[in-house]
């Protein structure tokens, strides 16, 4: 089974954090909430606090299979600033390893060279910080081993791309119909 860490910094986007911690968690996946912050506790931007399972310190990355960074801000830059999971997120691309942001958190992306070339997608206005990308502007990207995002109202079908990425498209399609989501 897939394990799945979704990183939670202060002031991060808590529908797209939690859209996708439900939906990789219906398609049976070993989801590990991670907070990047002193506290098991975290303040989304929207001041509601979500209870993480543990601390980024605490972490196993070596039985992690796949980042996943909600946006928000200013969570975005809190996760662009955290400089040991800078050091995992470029440990994870060298390794080919799965690598996920949405809204402003493919910045972190872009901060590190890793969209040179690709398709990617941000919320509007974060563009020039997706340094080399290849803007397309689409709700969701996909390109070799790394999956963004446009905002909040596509973190379901974000979520939905991850589960494609790691099954199928069926696995994911059958998922959507019991959610009552329109397939894409």
């Amino acid at each position: 089974m897939k394990k799945i860490a979704v990183h939670l910094a202060e002031g991060f986007e808590e529908i797209e954090a939690i859209s996708i911690i439900d939906v990789l968690r219906r398609a049976n996946f070993d989801v590990e909430v991670i907070s990047i912050t002193k506290s098991i506790e975290v303040k989304g931007a929207h001041n509601i606090i979500v209870k993480a399972d543990l601390l980024f310190e605490d972490a196993n990355y070596q039985s992690i299979d796949i980042i996943v960074l909600p946006g928000g801000m200013p969570g975005s830059e809190n996760l662009k600033a955290h400089s040991g999971l800078r050091k995992q997120i470029l440990n994870f691309n060298d390794s080919k390893k799965t690598l996920a942001a949405i809204c402003a958190a493919p910045m972190v992306f872009g901060g590190l060279g890793l969209l040179q070339n690709k398709n990617a997608t941000c919320y509007p206005g974060f563009e020039e910080e997706l340094h080399g990308a290849i803007i397309t502007g689409n709700d969701v990207e996909q390109a070799d081993n790394i999956i963004t995002g446009k905002g909040a109202g596509v973190a379901i079908e974000f979520a939905l791309k991850i589960v494609e990425f790691l099954t199928n498209k069926e696995t994911a399609n059958e998922l959507a119909q019991k959610m009552i989501v329109h397939a894409q």
